[in-house]
């Protein structure tokens, strides 16, 4: 596997001999002094160029990266809002382990992009066009302290969406109900908990991305109770999983409210919980939910 030495010079020797790259910059998790460093970690590069027409016209151009296993052009595609003129990129997996996600953007693209505060290291500038000072900091994941609407308005969310869980299982339709259970209702509890950190944390510091450095931050019994939320897909299981979940999110709700000053609507808890348990009790041949 090549070191970040002889990639980082690859990259800066690509951009230097090329007339339609300005300036090139690394984003991500390796221009992050606060993100743990592990093989895995991609190299998210960016060159700000004259145009992208040409790159993407001869796509031959990133063959001097190395032997590529696999790649996706995700400005092809439909699934993800697109500037294909002024952003292109490529995300290549290497035959050494290396992965390399590549843009060419122009500079009113850069510029907008690095207003945002996520951390980023100049690696060449050719005219000016890049700060003169690196951003190392991850200030810009922090948690972000919330106000009492957006705290309603996830505590809603929760509750609300467990009766589509609580649905499924009776309907014994289990990807529809992980598919709520992981992909609606917990990204509430994870933005809770969150929360919650910040709190602790006087909100300066960041989880990561789908709360990955909670482990960090939680208390140990805390953090398994968390990981028992995640489940097989098998019923009782996944039952198990969403009373789990209740608890865990009342608790930390609570003490959200009571630290914040704000309200917390614990009869809709309540009620909704109760109506969990209700369903996962109701008989398949049942002529009414009640």
């Amino acid at each position: 596997m090549r070191t970040e030495k002889a990639v980082i010079e690859l990259l800066i020797r690509t951009a230097s001999d090329d007339d339609r790259v300005l300036g090139a910059y690394l984003e991500g998790s390796r221009a992050n002094r606060s993100a743990p460093k592990d093989i895995f970690q991609d190299y998210d590069v960016v060159y700000i160029v004259r145009e992208t027409g040409s790159f993407q016209q001869d796509r031959r151009w990133i063959d001097r990266f190395g032997e590529r296993l696999c790649m996706q052009y995700p400005e092809d595609g439909e699934r993800y809002p697109n500037d294909r003129k002024n952003c292109y990129g490529w995300l290549m997996q290497f035959s050494d382990g290396v992965r390399l996600d590549l843009h060419v953007v122009t500079q009113s693209y850069a510029n907008r992009t690095l207003k945002k505060g996520e951390p980023y290291r100049v690696l060449l500038d050719k005219c000016g066009c890049l700060p003169e000072n690196d951003c190392t900091s991850d200030k810009a994941y922090w948690v972000k302290q919330p106000d009492e609407d957006a705290f309603l308005a996830t505590c809603n969310e929760f509750w609300w969406c467990l009766n589509n869980v609580a649905k499924g299982l009776w309907r014994d339709e289990p990807p529809y109900a992980m598919d709520m259970l992981c992909g609606v209702v917990r990204p509430e509890l994870i933005r809770l908990l969150g929360w919650r950190v910040g709190v602790e944390t006087g909100f300066s510091v960041s989880v990561g991305k789908s709360g990955k450095y909670l482990e960090k931050y939680l208390p140990g019994k805390t953090w398994k109770r968390l990981l028992m939320t995640y489940p097989r897909a098998a019923t009782d299981e996944i039952w198990q999983a969403v009373f789990v979940m209740c608890d865990l999110f009342d608790e930390t709700a609570e003490f959200l409210a009571e630290r914040l000053g704000f309200r917390y609507d614990k009869t809709e808890a309540e009620n909704s919980r109760r109506y969990c348990e209700h369903v996962m009790n109701l008989p398949k041949d049942a002529k009414g939910v009640y």
